[in-house]
């Protein structure tokens, strides 16, 4: 039976609370929730059907997988909203929408958060990296001074029209200019609104203790192969934080077994044997959610 304002895809329990307003109970939750990331509709049923309670839209994922193409500032806003209306579609999980550096200037920062409220976003995160921004693990990164970073994140907090959409800010000034000048940042976010802070790339847990100290919800991003050690959830919990962050564990999954896959099917020159390291045709329907067109179908039929 249709369920009548229900995202399609596979059977789920209807929710009395709007995404938005359940990301903030998760947020005030500090129980260090695990929000993987999505690089595409895709990957967001997915990570629902795996019964997570949060996604997150990477923009290093979106342009690794959309552009093949690294995290180095690529990604337009336009390609970011379409992504992020096309797994809103599809998925009834809040969505923690990463905005990099807003697009522009305040100005700009100011129409790019409108969008992606309208898309769908529960929460956006905007950062104070230099235009043209890179991956917050990589090397050679920049900041912006921090009054103009400051312009940006009271544009973004004054664009919201809901005032349950969550700004989250974030510094990267840890590569740049050491953990003091991060925390004096994220201080400097908080005072200015923020609802939730995110200093990315510690590197030990000396300073994770220190920025969990901070007074508002924080994240933590764990990337593998990254700069910051790959903490238990337990610990995060315990230290405070609200979400954790794996941003491109899902594309790295995924990069690995297209490999394994190509590989086997060019040397053997078929995939007989190959069958069960794959997802069966059924499965990969229910996934996305045929039966429920089916169901649709069958209900408009004839009328």
């Amino acid at each position: 039976m249709l369920n009548n304002g229900m995202v399609p895809g596979p059977a789920r329990e209807v929710q009395s609370a709007s995404p938005r307003h359940r990301l903030r109970e998760i947020v005030a939750s500090r129980s260090a929730v695990i929000v993987p990331g999505a690089a595409n509709a895709l990957a967001a049923r997915l990570i629902e059907d795996a019964g997570f309670q949060a996604l997150y839209i990477t923009g290093a994922g979106l342009a690794n997988s959309h552009l093949g193409m690294p995290d180095i500032g690529l990604l337009t806003l336009t390609e970011l909203a379409d992504a992020t209306a096309r797994i809103s579609d599809v998925c009834s999980l809040p969505l923690l929408v990463d905005i990099d550096t807003g697009f522009g200037n305040a100005v700009n920062v100011y129409r790019t958060v409108r969008l992606l409220e309208r898309a769908g976003a529960s929460a956006v995160q905007i950062e104070d990296q230099i235009f043209p921004k890179k991956c917050g693990h990589f090397s050679g990164k920049g900041v912006i001074p921090l009054p103009e970073m400051l312009g940006k994140l009271h544009a973004a907090l004054d664009s919201r029209q809901d005032p349950d959409l969550q700004i989250i800010a974030r510094t990267d000034a840890i590569s740049v200019e050491g953990i003091d000048a991060a925390i004096e940042r994220a201080e400097a976010f908080i005072a200015a609104g923020a609802d939730i802070v995110f200093v990315e790339a510690p590197t030990g847990l000396a300073d994770i203790e220190r920025i969990a100290a901070l007074p508002v919800p924080q994240v933590m991003n764990i990337v593998i192969g990254g700069k910051t050690p790959m903490i238990p959830q337990e610990e995060l919990r315990r230290l405070g934080f609200s979400i954790v962050l794996y941003a491109n564990a899902a594309l790295q999954a995924t990069i690995l077994a297209v490999q394994d896959m190509l590989t086997h099917l060019r040397d053997s020159g078929s995939l007989s044997g190959y069958e069960a390291r794959l997802t069966g045709f059924e499965e990969r329907q229910r996934v996305i959610g045929k039966p429920w067109f089916d169901e649709l179908e069958r209900r408009y039929a004839g009328s």
